[in-house]
């Protein structure tokens, strides 16, 4: 996976969220975790508990994987990121954050594609 480029690893968690039907946050005696870059804060999402556990490492050691169902994420977290002004932050690694994206394109991708 480190290998893989941003896009690449958002591209793979689409699929693997499809898949299983559920996606991967880390989360503490306080929450989930969040991300602060420049001027965004970001909930990073990964597509495995595995790819998680990678992260929760020195600060994050503390953090547990959480398993949030597709059903759940869709109907309770986008709209509460979205008013919140957070966005996500898909498959980060260590050294690269990843792809960040609105919750609401973010939800949009992890739709299944209508064929017309």
């Amino acid at each position: 996976m480190a290998q893989m480029s941003p896009e690449k690893r958002f591209d793979y968690l689409i699929e693997q969220v499809r898949q299983h039907q559920e996606l991967w946050v880390l989360h503490d005696a306080h929450g989930c975790v969040m991300l602060t870059t420049d001027d965004e804060d970001c909930i990073p999402v990964w597509p495995s508990e595995t790819a998680a556990k990678e992260w929760a490492k020195d600060d994050w050691q503390d953090c547990q994987p959480l398993a949030i169902s597709l059903q759940d994420w869709q109907e309770r977290w986008t709209d509460g990121m979205a008013d919140d002004d957070l966005l996500v932050a898909v498959f980060p690694l260590l050294d690269d954050l990843g792809v960040v994206v609105p919750p609401y394109e973010f939800d949009h991708s992890l739709s299944p594609k209508k064929s017309h």
